[in-house]
């Protein structure tokens, strides 16, 4: 049922170079590869679907949004199959992860449908004012055009072809053009031919979407430079993201680049807490640090605790836990890699103690568990930097002072965890200022992976967590990305936009 090729304003188009995917087993499946041209005619395209689409009415784009949803759902079976083939993940996960994907589809058609979105303004005209009447002055916003959306390596359905960017973008108003990860380019081919039989179904424009599939930088730096790309939503690496951040910057007519880089989302056990709750906490967290072989973008890679007999005992606690968890395997060989990688450069800093080390081989991951000091922390700024896959740091501090300071010496993060109970209301209370500053979500008593998708809900934090800190990436304030703000000063109401009129 693959196409293998790429999907171009309604059409399977193919080229003369090809790449495979990577399966966990079975053979391998064989791919177009993108080039320049490709994405400068889905780009085309894209711009004038917008003509027609950018001006549809919410209530035919969400419609459009429920058929999208409808149409993975009836394909989840195939889609499924492709998933555990691909990236390794178990059938229950991808499973739920496709619910995500649909559910936020059908989230945002009756986000749209309210229309509270829109941030409609108006101030009546006052021709009697004085010394100078004021004019009517209505504002709404308005879709900004064709947006570019790179797919994520860790979540095939949910942020990747019919992810959060794309359905953000759809529900926007705006066409999209997506670049497939090749850590899952079936899942990706099957997912674009959902979204071609919601376009035919709904009579939409077929420029409105398109996918060019690739493996190589050229396909994203081409897209992120078209000069008809008004806006780009990227999930995945610090390294990747900068650069095409910098490409998008560096544009005769800079665009924004909203780039969601992961971070590794503290956790600070307070006093009372680790002394009612120290053994549930440390399974907790191990259990959150290995959940999905550790690959997800909230992973809580940092847990900060005060020293003592009931740090040694917690850290006990962890180790034990994480040595119940067998190897999992990981979503690509260079993501594996690059664990194996990040496990040596913290096993070899400075002033690190080895509580649990494993061996990794080949695709599978096994956890890793270190203990430092907040001095050592303080010290070594490296250690901050995000380890993709399931490995903790236990950072112990003397005092409260010093849990400040590690605080304070964070960069930004997508999440910053509390563990508390009553008696550490004031050291909470100490803390959040900073945490509310360094993160996007707060959160108290749970674990931060699993993200909701809701309307209150905030998926990025300062940079480098992400590339502005104004934005997320789930929920539906996501929209909003995709908007600008237009103002219509004394315009009859016959040619208003049909949401202000």
């Amino acid at each position: 049922m693959l196409k293998g090729t790429h999907l171009i304003a309604g059409e399977w188009v193919g080229g003369t170079n090809t790449f495979t995917n990577e399966p966990t087993s079975g053979e391998a499946d064989t791919f177009a590869a993108g080039a320049a041209e490709h994405v400068d005619r889905a780009v085309q395209a894209a711009e004038e679907a917008f003509w027609s689409y950018g001006y549809s009415t919410r209530a035919e784009r969400a419609a459009f949004l429920r058929k999208i949803a409808e149409e993975i759902n009836a394909r989840g079976a195939e889609i499924t199959a492709m998933g555990v083939k691909e990236t390794g993940l178990p059938e229950a996960r991808l499973e739920g992860e496709r619910g995500r994907t649909t559910g936020q589809f059908l989230l945002f058609a009756d986000h749209i449908e309210a229309g509270d979105y829109l941030d409609r303004r108006v101030d009546g005209a006052l021709p009697d004012r004085g010394p100078l009447p004021r004019p009517e002055i209505r504002m709404v916003q308005r879709p900004i055009g064709p947006v570019g959306v790179f797919g994520a390596s860790n979540f095939p359905l949910a942020f990747s072809t019919a992810g959060g960017d794309t359905a953000a973008a759809l529900a926007a108003g705006c066409p999209v053009v997506v670049k497939g990860h090749p850590a899952h380019p079936g899942v990706s081919d099957i997912v674009a031919q959902t979204i071609e039989a919601a376009i035919k179904a709904c009579g939409v424009h077929p420029g409105v979407f398109s996918q060019v599939q690739g493996h190589t930088i050229e396909v994203g730096q081409a897209l992120v430079q078209h000069p008809l790309i008004r806006a780009v939503g990227f999930t995945g690496s610090l390294r990747a993201g900068r650069a095409l951040f910098d490409l998008c910057a560096a544009r005769p007519d800079p665009i924004p680049f909203f780039g969601e880089l992961g971070s590794v989302n503290p956790v600070f056990v307070l006093d009372a807490a680790l002394a009612n709750r120290g053994t549930a906490i440390a399974e907790g967290w191990a259990g959150s640090l290995t959940m999905g072989a550790g690959q997800f973008c909230t992973n809580p890679g940092i847990l900060v605790i005060r020293t003592g007999d009931a740090a040694d005992a917690f850290i006990a606690e962890a180790k034990t836990a994480l040595e119940g968890v067998g190897a999992q395997t990981m979503l690509t060989a260079g993501i594996a890699g690059a664990y194996q990688s990040g496990a040596a450069r913290v096993a070899g800093t400075s002033g690190v103690r080895d509580v649990l080390t494993t061996t990794c081989d080949m695709r599978n991951a096994t956890p890793y568990l270190f203990a430092t000091t907040g001095a050592q922390w303080l010290a070594n700024e490296t250690l901050g930097e995000e380890v993709f896959g399931p490995l903790g740091i236990v950072v112990t501090v003397q005092d409260d002072a010093e849990r400040i300071a590690v605080a304070k010496s964070l960069e930004g993060q997508l999440t910053c965890t509390l563990q508390m109970d009553d008696g550490d209301t004031a050291a909470a209370a100490a803390l959040m200022p900073i945490l509310e500053r360094k993160a996007g979500r707060v959160l108290a008593n749970g674990f931060p992976t699993g993200v909701e998708v809701c309307d209150a809900m905030v998926h990025g934090g300062p940079y480098p967590a992400s590339t502005n800190f104004g934005a997320t990436s789930v929920g539906t304030l996501s929209i909003r990305r995709f908007l600008r703000p237009v103002s219509y000063q004394n315009i009859p109401a016959a040619i208003l936009p049909e949401d202000l009129a």
